[in-house]
């Protein structure tokens, strides 16, 4: 095997991992990896799903201990005996699935661990007031400290996360795919986080499958394929883009979309929907999608674009309008009556809401479908685990085993997972809700592929995508949403990049 790529690293870097090796129970998840910080940096750390960056910072955050390998803090080799000895030491993480806790406030959760108190009483004003502080240097003073996180939306939870981190003497600030949940707006407000942090001595690792962002907030590079560093300190100004992806996939990928074909204007209309509203979040929503099209859902983040579909798919009760689908009219609010007209959904939350993450493989894929494999009351687990690895290797799921946990697959096979669901279904309708959030490059090409085969076959296919590229890449047509309305609608070779910004920041073309 060759050596890795590597840059001069820093003789006075803050962090240093040399030889990291974790193993798992039939899996060696890290095989070797090297990685240096340097305060005041943001260090970018790619790599394809499934590639080990996830192992790599939950070794650094205490969460797993390294079988092999050492890490040396601020000049000193430690051994972080658990995530409170990390946060001691001055590292926080923020992981893409943010763990608060949803009941309590937002002061609540900021200190939470480290709470503000005397002679054993809680100092809430204090809490509340020293939490505001925090809110405003993340540029978020409308967050309110007594409001619950659990009625926040996921942007305004990450910046919570944030807060928390800043609550304590942070040296070293881990974010995992920070701008998943975010906007055009919110990502340029977490850059301008990160840069007033890292002036200020703090060090930034950035995990994002996004180069763009890369680009843009990085200074030096980390590349880990197959649970191995393949290249280590390359700076993000004398890397070319072509480059990055072959080390991180051993190959070039083209960003290409699929082809797209001519949909029949006269074609069947499968879903149709008229006069949607949801009272409070969207009014008025009209759209028609025909059998082999794809319709695109465009907008910021809070627009509504994720309540239509949901209302669409019944798991939220319209309050005006009607749903069709293959010319009947579907029951308000009742996921059961979509599900049986043919209409599928995959969330935007995969992991929270459209995957049992405990369960195998093969029961996420038949779990909507468990009638078909039912006789006298009885399951055909043997029938159920042999379609679901039919899907799931058409799909190319890796690794192929259907009886493994779903959790352990990377998140590019997780959405793959999903869409096999609907497939055993046979779906005619299908709702796709940024489903290629948290996906690297090669599985991300993979699902265009096969939404665009999905289409092809003749489903009719709508989605939601925070990255306008996309929405143009993939759909036949756009519809723009602006605080709860579509402004507009054109065939999305009518449409490009700043003409659609344009439309969602300010309504006008």
């Amino acid at each position: 095997m060759s050596e890795p790529m590597t840059a001069p690293t820093s003789a006075g870097a803050l962090l240093q991992m040399t030889g990291i090796v974790k193993e798992f129970p039939g899996v060696r998840a890290l095989g070797g990896v090297d990685l240096d910080v340097r305060a005041g940096e943001v260090h970018c750390l790619l790599g394809q799903n499934g590639a080990g960056k996830s192992t790599l910072i939950k070794v650094l955050a205490a969460v797993h201990q390294p079988d092999e390998g050492t890490i040396v803090w601020d000049g000193q080799e430690v051994s972080l005996s658990s995530p409170q000895a990390a946060l001691r030491s001055g590292i926080a993480t923020i992981y893409q699935e943010l763990d608060l806790v949803p009941h309590l406030s937002v002061a609540e959760n900021i200190f939470l661990g480290h709470e503000l108190s005397t002679a054993g009483f809680s100092q809430r004003l204090r809490a509340n007031r020293m939490a505001r502080e925090l809110l405003t240097r993340l540029g978020h003073s409308e967050i309110s400290p007594t409001r619950s996180v659990g009625s926040l939306a996921p942007a305004g939870q990450q910046i919570v996360s944030m807060a928390r981190a800043l609550s304590r003497d942070t040296r070293l600030l881990i974010l995992d795919e920070p701008s998943a949940v975010l906007d055009q707006e919110g990502v340029a407000n977490l850059f301008r986080v990160i840069r007033s942090l890292t002036a200020d001595g703090v060090a930034v690792v950035y995990i994002s499958h996004r180069l763009e962002e890369i680009r843009q907030i990085g200074d030096r590079i980390t590349v880990l394929k197959d649970g191995r560093t393949v290249a280590t300190g390359l700076p993000v100004a004398e890397t070319p883009t072509p480059e990055l992806i072959k080390l991180m996939t051993g190959r070039a990928i083209e960003y290409v979309f699929p082809q797209r074909p001519t949909v029949a204007a006269d074609g069947e209309v499968v879903l149709d929907v008229q006069d949607l509203s949801l009272s409070g979040v969207f009014s008025g929503v009209n759209l028609s999608v025909r059998a082999g099209e794809i319709v695109g859902l465009a907008g910021l983040v809070g627009a509504g674009r994720s309540e239509v579909l949901e209302t669409v798919y019944g798991a939220r009760r319209a309050s005006s309008g009607t749903v069709t689908v293959n010319g009947r009219r579907l029951p308000r609010g009742s996921v059961t009556a979509s599900v049986k007209a043919g209409v599928g959904l995959a969330p935007e939350e995969r992991k929270s809401q459209g995957l049992l993450l405990d369960e195998a493989v093969y029961r996420n894929v038949t779990v909507s479908s468990l009638g078909a494999f039912s006789r006298g009351g009885f399951l055909n687990r043997a029938a159920e685990k042999r379609r679901a690895q039919e899907l799931t290797t058409s799909l190319d799921v890796r690794p192929s085993g259907v009886t493994r946990a779903v959790r352990t697959l990377s998140g590019g096979n997780q959405q793959k997972v999903v869409l096999a669901r609907w497939l055993l279904r046979e779906c005619r309708v299908l709702l796709l809700d940024e489903p290629t959030r948290g996906v690297d490059v090669g599985a991300r090409t993979e699902i265009y592929q096969l939404v665009r085969s999905l289409a092809d076959s003749g489903v009719a296919v709508v989605v939601v995508s925070s990255e306008v590229e996309e929405v143009l890449g993939l759909a036949d047509r756009v519809l723009v949403v602006r605080e709860g309305e579509v402004v507009h609608e054109a065939a999305a070779t009518d449409l490009d990049e700043s003409t659609v910004l344009d439309l969602v920041m300010e309504g006008r073309a």
